[in-house]
């Protein structure tokens, strides 16, 4: 009788400790300048946000030119094409069939966003004399209630098929057709 189980244990152990070893050898080798790794990654937020302030820019000329309304352009456009490389990983990621970290792609964004960009900026706005007021109508407040109720019953079973995914387009689609043709 064979116990395959053992055979992917004892694996496993072997390769943790191989690992291991070699990680201590890198750290005898290396340590890393935390001072030029803190500058880059200064540098790379001033050029990113640099880049955000002309793809604004230009994302607020053609939805003038397209005749969109600021509030489909902030909650359908802006996330939409904002969003892009998130979509890509998250797709990517799906594929290799590691569903967890797909998810948490998908859904983490939207979770920073509103606990922590949005009261951030809400306060932030007050100190410089920009008030951002959470102040939202009815018809945005239900439209994040089902959006929220649908990615929770979606993500509910922690399983996920395609018919999902293909009626979670429609979804989105509704909601971008109801903000599209909200009266401002």
């Amino acid at each position: 009788m064979e116990i395959p189980y053992l055979y992917d244990v004892g694996v496993v152990e072997l390769e943790a400790n191989i690992s291991q070893e070699q990680a201590t050898q890198q750290d005898k080798h290396s340590k890393p300048n935390l001072s030029l790794w803190i500058g880059i990654l200064l540098v790379a937020t001033i050029a990113i946000a640099f880049v955000s302030e002309i793809f604004v820019g230009a994302v607020e000329q053609a939805t003038k030119g397209l005749g969109l309304t600021p509030l489909f352009t902030g909650v359908i456009w802006f996330p939409l094409v904002g969003g892009a490389a998130k979509y890509v990983t998250a797709v990517r990621v799906a594929i290799k069939n590691n569903m967890d970290l797909s998810v948490s792609v998908a859904m983490g964004s939207s979770l920073l966003i509103a606990l922590l960009v949005a009261p951030i900026l809400a306060l932030v706005g007050q100190v410089i004399g920009q008030p951002m007021d959470l102040n939202f109508n009815l018809f945005e407040v239900v439209a994040v209630i089902i959006a929220v109720v649908i990615a929770n019953l979606i993500s509910l079973d922690g399983r996920s098929n395609w018919l999902e995914g293909m009626l979670l387009l429609p979804t989105y689609a509704v909601l971008g057709a109801a903000f599209y043709f909200h009266p401002v």
